[in-house]
Formats: C-alpha cells, structure tokens, sequence
C-alpha cells in the first residue's frame, strides 16, 4: 500500500481536506499521529517505517508553527526515542 492509498481510506483523518491527493507525506504524519487510532498508527509505520515516520516528527517539531497537542508531542518523542 502506497501513502496515498493509506490516506484515502481514512477520509476521517483529513475530512477538512478538499484534495487528499495532493497531500505531503509530512502533512499525513501529522495528521495521523495527531488523529489517528492505534491501527492507524500502525499501519503508517508499516508503509513508512519508523525512522521515517521518526524523522518527519522530529523536523516538524522543530518548525516555528506546530500542530501537535502536548500530550501527542511527549507520547511520541517517548515512542520515537525507543523504537526508532
């Protein structure tokens, strides 16, 4: 499975979206670790892989605007810090 195809069965992600199709890999990690469930999670880690999926969090965080929620931010900088 293809990130686009993960992203386009999973509509509820980015429902706010017009054109899911023209959506950045980093703008789908985000959207996923910020909304996603576990499977979701899961499933994003199985096409990326954890390092990849590590390194776009990494970088975002480092952006001047993020847009992730504390709580998610602590969760996967633990997560990323033991798995990838």
């Amino acid at each position: 499975m293809t990130i686009n195809n993960f992203i386009k069965q999973r509509p509820y992600l980015v429902w706010y979206v017009k054109d899911i199709e023209r959506l950045s890999q980093e703008s789908i990690v985000e959207h996923t670790l910020n909304d996603g469930d576990f499977g979701d999670i899961k499933e994003l880690i199985s096409i990326l892989g954890v390092k990849k999926v590590a390194d776009i969090f990494k970088k975002q965080l480092k952006q001047k605007r993020i847009n992730y929620d504390s709580k998610i931010i602590n969760y996967f900088k633990l997560y990323f810090k033991q798995y990838a």
